[in-house]
């Protein structure tokens, strides 16, 4: 199993019902997975803060989300993040292409793919990040239920050498 299928079939396996993405150049081959699937709604956004409003909208709803997205975008999340899901306690999957790690041929993607551990860790937002399939496999299902146990975004930081 590849990289992308295990990520598609693990949120499948999770029960993920509702998912909004930024595009990203590691995540494109997922994306239309998603895009092609009948028991997803997808809703491509343009900017992070604005689909994790129309994702706890959607759980509000009854539906199981995630987002998609860049680790940089991680940076543009940090207020709905510490407010809106913090204070309603809202679960969330934050699948996210751990972009300047090593690896990496853009260096301006560097400053904030050191920096994503460590914004996770000051919101209090667990995270996971599989090296293997298999390990992406188990964690995303066991993310999932630690963001609906918890009430939290949980994060799946997918490093350059995952992919």
């Amino acid at each position: 199993m590849d990289s992308t299928d295990a990520i598609y079939q693990a949120l499948k396996n999770a029960g993920i019902n509702f998912i909004v993405s930024i595009p990203c150049v590691n995540i494109g081959k997922l994306l239309e997975l998603v895009e092609c699937d009948s028991e997803i709604t997808h809703v491509p956004v343009t900017r992070e803060e604005e689909g994790l409003g129309i994702a706890a909208g959607a759980y509000m709803g009854g539906m199981k989300p995630a987002i998609l997205m860049q680790n940089s975008g991680l940076g543009n999340s940090v207020n709905v993040l510490a407010s809106l899901y913090e204070l309603y306690k809202i679960p969330i999957l934050m699948i996210m292409s751990h972009r300047g790690t090593e690896g990496e041929f853009m260096s301006a993607q560097v400053p904030m793919g050191q920096a994503t551990p460590r914004v996770l860790d000051a919101l209090n937002i667990p995270y996971f990040k599989p090296a293997k399939p298999e390990e992406a496999l188990k964690d995303i299902k066991k993310a999932w239920d630690i963001a609906t146990t918890g009430g939290t975004p949980v994060g799946i930081l997918l490093e350059i050498s995952f992919w």
